[in-house]
């Protein structure tokens, strides 16, 4: 098991093995990236890795985890941004249960 060595926003440079590592590499883009939670502070960490890297990590016994980008991004948009006046709107909606508990009985009966 190898020994790896990262930089804690807190505690400055730390050890720790391989197995307290994970490498993330997006499918769709390539952009690598590694995790680990400091083995002294436990804050989790999440820095970018270049390519060379990301090869170095994972031949070191590190984990990869692959992704891909949300579908969503994908999607075609119609209307209007959202605005903060709607996002106030609508969580002064979620709030008043008389009216979710009747959208969300209009919901359920189709």
């Amino acid at each position: 098991m190898a020994t790896i060595r990262a930089t804690c926003a807190e505690c400055g440079d730390v050890e720790m093995t391989s197995d307290d590592v994970v490498v993330r590499v997006c499918v769709d883009t390539g952009a690598g990236t590694y995790t680990f939670r400091c083995p002294e502070c436990r804050v989790a960490m999440a820095k970018d890795a270049e390519p060379r890297v990301v090869e170095l990590l994972i031949a070191s016994g590190v984990k990869l985890h692959r992704w891909h980008l949300p579908a969503e991004l994908d999607e075609i948009r119609v209307g209007k941004p959202i605005s903060h006046d709607d996002l106030l709107d609508f969580h002064r909606l979620l709030t008043d249960e008389t009216r979710l508990e009747a959208e969300l009985g209009r919901m359920v009966e189709g």
